[in-house]
């Protein structure tokens, strides 16, 4: 199963996503790991439209995103046609990418069921 994870330093605590090799608060360099999932609320968005080769879309959807339990603000793609900001969202594992014959699956949020 496929799980999303943020890095929380050893020595003073601060949560990093993604996985960053020295604290960007103490320099410390160790960190454990842990699963980044639940409720998200969108901070911003953005469509993008020049796709690499190789995207059956016409663009994509990201979004910057808090989540609830841990404060953390991460950039990830959103599942969702017209988001806005205030949208509460909830991670999950979709298609990232879709290709000819394999779709390519990773971390997305997508809109909370109302």
């Amino acid at each position: 199963m496929m799980e999303m994870h943020a890095y929380r330093c050893t020595e003073c605590g601060e949560l990093h996503h993604p996985r960053h090799l020295v604290c960007r608060t103490c320099g410390n360099t160790e960190f454990t790991e842990e699963q980044l999932e639940g409720k998200a609320t969108v901070l911003t968005w953005t469509k993008v439209y020049n796709l690499p080769e190789g995207y059956m879309k016409p663009y994509l959807c990201f979004a910057i995103v808090r989540f609830e339990e841990t404060g953390l603000i991460v950039s990830v793609q959103i599942d969702d046609e017209k988001p806005f900001i205030g949208e509460e969202a909830t991670s999950a594992v979709g298609v990232v990418k879709e290709g000819v014959g394999k779709d390519y699956y990773g971390f997305i949020v997508e809109p909370s069921a109302v």
